[in-house]
């Protein structure tokens, strides 16, 4: 699959942990497409490295989405961790 296709399903893959991981993100919408692009590229590598399949048959293959899918869960997960995004604020 060419670049294109790795940042088109990535920004899929980004929407699509948004709706599964649902909160207020600190980076707003550009923050977590490009968190999809990165958790497509991881869930790819994931897949080939920890579980030794091909995860990355093609752009309509299942393997593909889900492997993007869990990669950009896994991102957004980390970003609000680090960044303690869905932590009450407390107003003084």
């Amino acid at each position: 699959m060419g670049i294109i296709a790795w940042i088109l399903i990535g920004l899929l893959a980004g929407m699509i942990a948004k709706a599964l991981m649902p909160g207020r993100d600190p980076g707003g919408v550009i923050i977590t497409m490009l968190i999809g692009i990165a958790g497509g590229l991881l869930g790819g590598w994931l897949g080939k490295v920890v579980f030794g399949v091909d995860s990355i048959d093609g752009f309509f293959d299942l393997s593909t989405w889900i492997a993007a899918i869990i990669g950009s869960v896994i991102l957004l997960a980390l970003y609000r961790l680090f960044t303690g995004a869905d932590r009450p604020r407390r107003h003084a």
